[in-house]
């Protein structure tokens, strides 16, 4: 008793604590005690707070040992039966999937005699939420039970596929694929398409969306002979369905599609499809469909893939890159790039180019981005030359942008650019760009521009640093604005790994020392602080000679976190 009495509890996060530790209360009560006070107990109790409820709902699928192992399973099934008909959705969902859980857990006699009626309980339940949570069930069981067991759970399923209540029919539509997994071929042909031809035609949309997903799995599990017959009708219909959301979920779908009807619909049926997605006269639908273009080109058949794409994808893609909607544009740009690589030098220079060029110069900086982003495909295939002149115009716009996050983006393709654009090419152009982001006015700007120079330092080499990045970020330290000279030692801490003992000993360690006698407070602690991080990188003759003196000094300032971090930075390099 004593251990239930948590359990009655009238203060609601204690009663959703004792849920959580269920598992402890059965143990302290044992195998039996558990079979026979705790589960009818939380069967027959009802609470009234969704939150225990769902606690309650997942503790019960790592249930088994706790109830004397798989031959006692069937003890659990009372009260997530309960917990299955509740009205909360997300308490009902969990309660399913501790069902299918534990299902797998029964013996086939078990799975008969107690799983299997649970399952017709809920199916013919008054309620409709009884009703949905059975239609996550059957799949479970089908497998493993007699045939005339198995002709039952066939019916229920029909009966709920025409349910007249919406959302049955819509949790039935939704584990129609995964109904189909289970079942013998022949009542694929004879049950499953009859209801995914009613259940793809429903008056609801919401149905028929969920009917077009399970498409795929049905068409994955039919011969290719029937396809044209039994799948495609029902496939064209969604494609065209007044309702923009089922055209999207065909959209969505389209490459898993293709996959699962093969090529030679692809060619008669799929590409037209396609083409009138990506016209559609939805925003949602297009950008859906956009999202699809490289992998729904790269899956044609190869024999006559670049004149399908040159006819009928491209022409298209074209109009999608002056769209007046930029998640339309935004989404053609994460991908377009990968054409290059199915098309070839000659037709990405003369026919592709141009599209990622007007890309570039868009209006909308996350269509510049998405592009940028995507330049090493491009690259492979005609090299950075052809695209620099055109498109250094639209980085430099974007590295200036007002918006601090866009040009933060740009920052961090930085690495990424140089390494394409190769070392000269990026003196030339893009330095001045990488040294003016270091005294931006946004903090975040200054240390994703720290951090872009060591990754371009370990890109290109510390000589390469020591001509062109050190001078630069010294030459900081006599700045003005506080705010700079600290940067200066940012850049250091961030450097002196890449940089090497040499550069760091003899460039860097005297601009810092002198740093040490800042009359702003922030900065002298961030000296303290850069000694301690370039310390390692030292010969211990300057920790000794160079370094030591000035954290001392810096050790009794009058400003207390200097004397903080100075004193925490002779402890760590001990130099005490």
């Amino acid at each position: 008793g004593r251990a239930l009495q948590p359990l009655y509890s009238g203060r609601n996060p204690l009663r959703l604590n004792s849920i959580k530790k269920l598992s402890t209360i059965a143990l302290a009560l044992g195998v039996e005690r558990t079979r026979t006070e705790l589960l009818p107990f939380l069967t027959d109790t009802i609470y009234d707070e969704d939150e225990v409820l769902l606690a309650l709902a997942e503790q019960l699928g790592n249930f088994t040992m706790l109830v004397g192992g798989p031959e006692y399973v069937h003890c659990l099934l009372p009260p997530l039966e309960s917990l299955a008909t509740v009205e909360e959705t997300v308490v009902r969902d969990k309660a399913v999937e501790s069902l299918r859980k534990i299902s797998q857990e029964h013996s086939p006699v078990d799975l008969e005699v107690h799983f299997e009626p649970l399952v017709k309980r809920l199916a013919s339940g008054d309620w409709f939420t009884s009703r949905t949570s059975a239609c996550g069930l059957f799949s479970v069981c089908y497998p493993r039970v007699s045939s005339t067991v198995k002709a039952e759970i066939r019916q229920h399923f029909r009966t709920l596929c025409s349910d007249d209540t919406p959302m049955v029919r819509r949790a039935a539509a939704s584990k129609l694929g995964e109904f189909a997994k289970v079942l013998e071929l022949d009542y694929v042909k004879s049950d499953i398409i009859s209801l995914f031809t009613a259940l793809a035609s429903d008056e609801q949309d919401s149905v028929r969306l969920l009917a077009v997903e399970a498409c795929v799995s049905i068409a994955t599990l039919l011969p290719q002979e029937d396809l044209e017959t039994l799948v495609m009708p029902t496939l064209r219909q969604a494609a065209e369905d007044k309702s923009w959301r089922v055209r999207y979920m065909v959209a969505d779908k389209f490459s898993e599609l293709q996959k699962a009807v093969g090529p030679e619909i692809t060619k008669n049926d799929l590409v037209p499809a396609f083409q009138n997605l990506l016209k559609d006269c939805e925003a949602e639908v297009r950008a859906a469909a956009a999202n699809k273009v490289k992998e729904f080109c790269e899956n044609l058949p190869e024999d006559n893939r670049e004149q399908i794409i040159m006819t009928h994808i491209l022409p298209c893609v074209k109009e999608l890159v002056s769209d007046t909607n930029q998640h339309v544009k935004s989404a053609l740009a994460s991908v377009i790039m990968g054409l290059s690589t199915i098309l070839g030098k000659d037709n990405t220079i003369e026919h592709l180019l141009p599209l990622f060029l007007a890309q570039l110069k868009d209006e909308c900086p996350e269509v510049r981005l998405n592009i940028i982003s995507n330049l090493d495909c491009v690259n492979e295939v005609i090299g950075i030359r052809q695209l620099s002149q055109s498109l250094l115009p639209a980085i430099v716009e974007l590295a200036e942008d007002a918006k601090w996050r866009v040009r933060l983006a740009i920052i961090e393709y930085m690495p990424l650019l140089a390494g394409q654009l190769g070392v000269e090419f990026f003196d030339e152009k893009l330095n001045t760009l990488c040294m003016a982001w270091l005294i931006d006015h946004v903090y975040a700007i200054r240390e994703a521009a720290t951090c872009n120079l060591m990754k371009l330092v370990e890109k290109f080499g510390a000589e390469w640093a020591q001509n062109t990045i050190v001078p630069k970020v010294l030459g900081m330290a006599n700045d003005p604005n506080y705010l700079h000279r600290m940067t200066t030692l940012f850049c250091i801490n961030a450097l002196s790994e890449a940089c090497g003992q040499d550069i760091t000993t003899k460039q860097m360690l005297p601009v810092v020392l002198k740093m040490s006698n800042d009359q702003v407070a922030n900065v002298r602690f961030n000296v303290a602080k850069s000694l301690q991080k370039i310390g390692p990188v030292l010969d211990s003759n300057a920790l000794q000679t160079e370094v030591k003196p000035v954290l001392e000094k810096l050790a009794t300032d009058t400003d207390m976190d200097v004397k903080y971090f100075a004193q925490e930075a002779i402890s760590v390099l001990a130099l005490a």
